[in-house]
Protein backbone atom coordinates (compact mmCIF):
# COMPACT_ATOMS: atom_id res chain seq x y z
CA UNK A 1 0.00 0.00 0.00
CA UNK A 2 1.04 3.44 -1.18
CA UNK A 3 2.15 5.83 1.44
CA UNK A 4 0.23 9.06 1.65
CA UNK A 5 2.01 12.17 1.97
CA UNK A 6 1.33 14.69 4.80
CA UNK A 7 1.66 17.93 2.57
CA UNK A 8 -1.54 16.79 1.49
CA UNK A 9 -3.26 17.57 4.99
CA UNK A 10 -3.59 20.88 6.76
CA UNK A 11 -4.73 22.14 9.82
CA UNK A 12 -7.92 24.06 7.94
CA UNK A 13 -8.92 21.34 6.39
CA UNK A 14 -9.03 19.41 9.04
CA UNK A 15 -10.75 22.47 10.55
CA UNK A 16 -13.79 22.28 7.79
CA UNK A 17 -14.46 18.65 7.92
CA UNK A 18 -15.45 19.18 12.05
CA UNK A 19 -17.02 22.10 11.41
CA UNK A 20 -19.01 20.08 8.99
CA UNK A 21 -19.56 16.93 10.85
CA UNK A 22 -21.01 19.44 13.85
CA UNK A 23 -23.22 21.38 12.09
CA UNK A 24 -24.57 18.65 9.44
CA UNK A 25 -24.71 21.57 6.63
CA UNK A 26 -22.33 23.38 3.96
CA UNK A 27 -23.82 26.44 4.82
CA UNK A 28 -23.38 26.72 8.06
CA UNK A 29 -20.33 24.64 8.68
CA UNK A 30 -18.79 27.50 6.02
CA UNK A 31 -20.37 30.70 7.98
CA UNK A 32 -18.77 28.88 11.67
CA UNK A 33 -15.21 28.63 9.36
CA UNK A 34 -15.78 32.36 7.88
CA UNK A 35 -14.90 31.06 4.37
CA UNK A 36 -17.61 30.44 1.38
CA UNK A 37 -19.81 27.25 0.98
CA UNK A 38 -17.89 26.69 -2.34
CA UNK A 39 -14.40 27.00 -1.08
CA UNK A 40 -15.42 24.57 2.05
CA UNK A 41 -16.85 22.19 -0.51
CA UNK A 42 -13.95 22.06 -2.56
CA UNK A 43 -11.49 21.50 0.50
CA UNK A 44 -13.74 19.05 2.26
CA UNK A 45 -13.58 17.21 -1.41
CA UNK A 46 -9.94 17.37 -2.01
CA UNK A 47 -9.33 16.02 1.41
CA UNK A 48 -11.53 12.90 0.73
CA UNK A 49 -9.43 12.04 -2.63
CA UNK A 50 -6.09 11.97 -0.52
CA UNK A 51 -7.70 10.21 1.99
CA UNK A 52 -9.08 8.03 -0.23
CA UNK A 53 -12.43 7.83 1.66
CA UNK A 54 -15.75 9.17 1.26
CA UNK A 55 -16.13 10.96 5.01
CA UNK A 56 -19.56 12.41 4.43
CA UNK A 57 -22.68 11.13 3.12
CA UNK A 58 -24.52 13.83 1.02
CA UNK A 59 -27.99 14.49 0.39
CA UNK A 60 -30.86 17.03 -0.48
CA UNK A 61 -31.37 17.14 3.49
CA UNK A 62 -28.07 17.82 4.39
CA UNK A 63 -25.33 15.71 5.45
CA UNK A 64 -24.05 12.50 7.88
CA UNK A 65 -20.97 11.17 8.79
CA UNK A 66 -19.92 7.76 6.99
CA UNK A 67 -18.72 5.03 8.92
CA UNK A 68 -15.03 5.99 7.84
CA UNK A 69 -15.73 9.68 8.18
CA UNK A 70 -16.81 9.09 12.07
CA UNK A 71 -12.50 7.45 12.88
CA UNK A 72 -11.81 10.50 10.97
CA UNK A 73 -13.19 13.31 12.45
CA UNK A 74 -12.54 11.84 15.93
CA UNK A 75 -9.24 11.74 14.99
CA UNK A 76 -9.03 15.15 13.48
CA UNK A 77 -10.04 16.77 17.19
CA UNK A 78 -7.39 15.79 18.89
CA UNK A 79 -4.57 16.98 16.10
CA UNK A 80 -6.95 20.03 16.60
CA UNK A 81 -6.82 20.20 20.29
CA UNK A 82 -2.87 19.01 20.48
CA UNK A 83 -2.21 22.43 17.56
CA UNK A 84 -4.33 24.54 20.01
CA UNK A 85 -1.95 23.48 22.72
CA UNK A 86 1.08 24.18 20.87
CA UNK A 87 0.18 27.69 20.47
CA UNK A 88 -1.28 27.96 24.43
CA UNK A 89 2.29 26.84 24.96
CA UNK A 90 3.92 29.50 22.64
CA UNK A 91 1.70 32.23 24.44
CA UNK A 92 2.44 31.08 27.87
CA UNK A 93 5.98 31.01 27.18
CA UNK A 94 5.91 34.70 26.63
CA UNK A 95 4.21 35.21 29.80
CA UNK A 96 1.24 36.67 28.50
CA UNK A 97 -2.09 36.28 30.36
CA UNK A 98 -5.21 34.49 28.84
CA UNK A 99 -5.14 35.63 25.68
CA UNK A 100 -7.08 33.90 22.04
CA UNK A 101 -10.20 31.95 21.86
CA UNK A 102 -11.56 29.69 25.18
CA UNK A 103 -14.86 27.61 24.49
CA UNK A 104 -16.39 28.15 28.05
CA UNK A 105 -19.37 25.84 29.04
CA UNK A 106 -21.49 25.70 31.69
CA UNK A 107 -24.54 23.69 33.37
CA UNK A 108 -27.67 24.40 31.55
CA UNK A 109 -29.71 25.42 34.85
CA UNK A 110 -26.58 28.11 35.38
CA UNK A 111 -26.27 29.23 32.42
CA UNK A 112 -28.34 31.37 31.20
CA UNK A 113 -29.08 33.16 34.53
CA UNK A 114 -25.32 33.35 35.29
CA UNK A 115 -23.50 34.34 32.29
CA UNK A 116 -25.01 37.87 31.32
CA UNK A 117 -24.23 38.56 34.99
CA UNK A 118 -20.32 38.06 34.54
CA UNK A 119 -19.82 38.52 30.73
CA UNK A 120 -19.18 42.32 30.90
CA UNK A 121 -17.18 42.28 33.65
CA UNK A 122 -15.55 39.07 32.12
CA UNK A 123 -14.47 41.20 28.83
CA UNK A 124 -12.90 44.28 30.95
CA UNK A 125 -10.98 41.75 33.43
CA UNK A 126 -9.94 39.87 29.69
CA UNK A 127 -10.03 41.83 27.19
CA UNK A 128 -7.64 39.71 24.94
CA UNK A 129 -9.46 36.76 25.39
CA UNK A 130 -12.50 35.43 22.68
CA UNK A 131 -15.25 33.55 24.49
CA UNK A 132 -17.34 30.81 22.91
CA UNK A 133 -20.35 30.19 25.13
CA UNK A 134 -22.37 27.05 25.28
CA UNK A 135 -24.54 24.72 27.98
CA UNK A 136 -25.27 21.14 28.06
CA UNK A 137 -25.77 18.77 30.36
CA UNK A 138 -23.05 17.47 33.52
CA UNK A 139 -21.82 14.50 31.24
CA UNK A 140 -21.57 16.49 27.97
CA UNK A 141 -19.37 18.79 29.59
CA UNK A 142 -17.27 16.64 30.65
CA UNK A 143 -16.74 14.47 27.87
CA UNK A 144 -16.08 17.77 25.43
CA UNK A 145 -13.47 18.85 28.47
CA UNK A 146 -11.27 15.65 27.96
CA UNK A 147 -11.87 15.62 24.40
CA UNK A 148 -10.82 18.68 23.21
CA UNK A 149 -13.97 20.24 22.56
CA UNK A 150 -14.43 22.55 25.04
CA UNK A 151 -11.68 24.68 27.30
CA UNK A 152 -13.09 25.12 30.66
CA UNK A 153 -16.42 24.71 32.35
CA UNK A 154 -18.92 26.04 35.27
CA UNK A 155 -20.17 22.39 36.84
CA UNK A 156 -21.79 21.97 40.04
CA UNK A 157 -19.85 19.26 42.16
CA UNK A 158 -18.79 16.71 43.06
CA UNK A 159 -18.01 15.53 39.22
CA UNK A 160 -15.25 12.51 38.39
CA UNK A 161 -12.53 14.54 38.31
CA UNK A 162 -10.44 12.11 36.67
CA UNK A 163 -8.05 14.49 34.59
CA UNK A 164 -9.49 17.68 35.58
CA UNK A 165 -8.83 20.36 37.73
CA UNK A 166 -11.51 21.65 39.67
CA UNK A 167 -11.78 25.11 41.37
CA UNK A 168 -14.67 25.96 43.55
CA UNK A 169 -16.47 29.19 42.90
CA UNK A 170 -19.09 30.09 45.00
CA UNK A 171 -21.87 28.30 47.11
CA UNK A 172 -25.57 28.91 45.91
CA UNK A 173 -28.38 28.24 47.47
CA UNK A 174 -31.55 26.27 46.38
CA UNK A 175 -35.00 28.43 47.09
CA UNK A 176 -38.60 26.88 47.56
CA UNK A 177 -40.76 27.79 44.68
CA UNK A 178 -44.39 26.62 44.63
CA UNK A 179 -48.01 27.84 44.25
CA UNK A 180 -49.15 30.46 46.33
CA UNK A 181 -52.26 28.55 47.61
CA UNK A 182 -50.29 25.88 48.44
CA UNK A 183 -49.30 25.34 52.68
CA UNK A 184 -45.73 25.57 52.21
CA UNK A 185 -46.49 29.20 51.11
CA UNK A 186 -47.16 30.18 54.63
CA UNK A 187 -45.78 30.70 57.84
CA UNK A 188 -42.27 29.55 59.17
CA UNK A 189 -39.52 29.17 56.87
CA UNK A 190 -39.47 25.65 55.45
CA UNK A 191 -36.81 22.90 56.45
CA UNK A 192 -35.73 21.25 52.65
CA UNK A 193 -35.90 17.40 55.22
CA UNK A 194 -39.88 18.17 55.02
CA UNK A 195 -40.46 18.65 51.27
CA UNK A 196 -39.35 15.48 49.67
CA UNK A 197 -43.39 14.23 49.71
CA UNK A 198 -45.61 13.14 46.11
CA UNK A 199 -45.56 16.99 45.23
CA UNK A 200 -41.95 17.69 44.75
CA UNK A 201 -41.21 18.13 40.93
CA UNK A 202 -38.05 17.02 39.26
CA UNK A 203 -35.60 17.52 37.01
CA UNK A 204 -35.68 14.60 34.18
CA UNK A 205 -32.95 11.90 34.53
CA UNK A 206 -29.34 13.51 33.48
CA UNK A 207 -29.91 16.19 35.31
CA UNK A 208 -27.32 17.11 38.51
CA UNK A 209 -29.55 19.62 40.06
CA UNK A 210 -32.03 16.78 39.91
CA UNK A 211 -30.03 14.53 42.26
CA UNK A 212 -28.73 17.53 43.86
CA UNK A 213 -32.85 18.28 45.08
CA UNK A 214 -33.34 14.36 46.04
CA UNK A 215 -30.43 14.69 48.23
CA UNK A 216 -31.45 17.49 49.67
CA UNK A 217 -34.73 16.55 50.43
CA UNK A 218 -33.92 13.08 51.18
CA UNK A 219 -36.66 11.93 48.58
CA UNK A 220 -36.95 8.39 46.80
CA UNK A 221 -35.48 8.75 43.31
CA UNK A 222 -39.19 8.64 41.78
CA UNK A 223 -41.28 10.92 43.70
CA UNK A 224 -42.89 13.34 42.04
CA UNK A 225 -42.97 14.48 38.00
CA UNK A 226 -40.33 15.20 35.73
CA UNK A 227 -39.50 18.21 33.85
CA UNK A 228 -36.92 19.03 31.18
CA UNK A 229 -35.96 22.30 32.29
CA UNK A 230 -35.83 25.19 34.72
CA UNK A 231 -38.42 26.98 32.70
CA UNK A 232 -40.97 24.01 33.10
CA UNK A 233 -40.74 23.36 36.30
CA UNK A 234 -41.53 27.05 37.18
CA UNK A 235 -44.60 26.85 34.61
CA UNK A 236 -45.30 23.31 36.70
CA UNK A 237 -45.59 25.16 39.62
CA UNK A 238 -47.52 28.06 38.43
CA UNK A 239 -49.97 25.82 37.00
CA UNK A 240 -50.32 23.92 41.04
CA UNK A 241 -49.07 20.57 40.20
CA UNK A 242 -46.25 21.09 42.77
CA UNK A 243 -43.03 22.52 44.27
CA UNK A 244 -39.55 22.30 43.53
CA UNK A 245 -36.52 23.75 44.53
CA UNK A 246 -34.61 26.37 42.25
CA UNK A 247 -30.91 27.33 42.19
CA UNK A 248 -30.91 31.37 43.82
CA UNK A 249 -29.80 32.80 40.51
CA UNK A 250 -32.60 31.79 38.56
CA UNK A 251 -34.75 33.53 40.90
CA UNK A 252 -36.31 37.00 39.29
CA UNK A 253 -36.06 39.35 41.19
CA UNK A 254 -39.19 40.98 42.70
CA UNK A 255 -42.03 38.95 43.29
CA UNK A 256 -43.97 37.03 40.50
CA UNK A 257 -45.78 39.38 38.52
CA UNK A 258 -48.55 36.68 37.32
CA UNK A 259 -49.13 36.31 41.38
CA UNK A 260 -49.37 32.67 40.97
CA UNK A 261 -46.54 31.55 43.06
CA UNK A 262 -44.04 32.07 45.82
CA UNK A 263 -40.31 31.75 46.56
CA UNK A 264 -39.30 30.79 49.82
CA UNK A 265 -35.97 30.93 51.78
CA UNK A 266 -34.92 27.78 53.51
CA UNK A 267 -34.82 27.79 57.64
CA UNK A 268 -30.99 28.51 58.20
CA UNK A 269 -28.36 28.28 55.92
CA UNK A 270 -30.22 25.42 53.99
CA UNK A 271 -29.42 23.43 50.53
CA UNK A 272 -27.51 24.28 47.70
CA UNK A 273 -24.43 23.70 45.12
CA UNK A 274 -21.11 24.45 45.01
CA UNK A 275 -19.98 25.64 41.64
CA UNK A 276 -16.67 25.45 39.91
CA UNK A 277 -14.59 26.24 36.95
CA UNK A 278 -13.36 22.61 35.60
CA UNK A 279 -10.62 22.52 32.83
CA UNK A 280 -8.03 19.89 31.98
CA UNK A 281 -5.34 19.21 34.01
CA UNK A 282 -2.78 18.66 31.04
CA UNK A 283 -4.14 21.94 30.14
CA UNK A 284 -0.72 24.14 29.07
CA UNK A 285 -2.67 27.61 30.39
CA UNK A 286 -3.66 26.11 33.65
CA UNK A 287 -2.22 29.50 35.54
CA UNK A 288 -4.35 31.66 33.26
CA UNK A 289 -7.03 29.47 34.03
CA UNK A 290 -6.48 29.51 37.55
CA UNK A 291 -6.90 33.46 37.36
CA UNK A 292 -10.30 32.92 35.34
CA UNK A 293 -11.38 31.26 38.76
CA UNK A 294 -10.10 33.95 41.04
CA UNK A 295 -11.59 36.42 38.89
CA UNK A 296 -15.22 34.01 39.17
CA UNK A 297 -14.90 33.92 42.93
CA UNK A 298 -13.73 37.19 43.44
CA UNK A 299 -16.98 38.50 41.31
CA UNK A 300 -19.43 35.92 43.00
CA UNK A 301 -23.03 36.96 42.45
CA UNK A 302 -24.67 38.85 45.07
CA UNK A 303 -27.36 35.85 45.68
CA UNK A 304 -24.31 33.27 46.54
CA UNK A 305 -21.60 32.96 48.16
CA UNK A 306 -17.61 33.18 47.67
CA UNK A 307 -15.93 29.44 48.02
CA UNK A 308 -13.51 29.97 51.39
CA UNK A 309 -10.61 27.62 50.79
CA UNK A 310 -10.90 24.54 53.45
CA UNK A 311 -14.57 24.99 53.31
CA UNK A 312 -16.92 21.35 52.77
CA UNK A 313 -18.48 21.52 49.54
CA UNK A 314 -22.21 21.76 48.96
CA UNK A 315 -23.86 18.72 47.78
CA UNK A 316 -20.36 16.65 48.56
CA UNK A 317 -16.90 16.25 48.47
CA UNK A 318 -14.82 15.74 45.25
CA UNK A 319 -15.63 12.54 43.04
Amino acid sequence: MQAMNLSGLSLRDLEYVVALADEGHFGRAAERCNVSQPTLSVQVRKLENHLGLALFERSNRGVLLTLAGQGIVRQARVVLAEAQRLLALAVEGRGSPLTGRLVLAAIQTLGPYYFPLILRLLRQEFPLLTLALSEARTAEILDGLRDGRIDAALLSLPVAASGLTLSPLFVEPFRLACPVDHPLAQGAPPRADTVGGPDLLLLDEGNCLRDQTIAACGAPRAVGRHATSLETLRSMVAAGAGYTLIPALAVPAGPDPSGLTVTRAFEGEGPGRTVALAWRSSDPRAAGLASLAAFFRTHAPASTRAFREGEELAGGALA
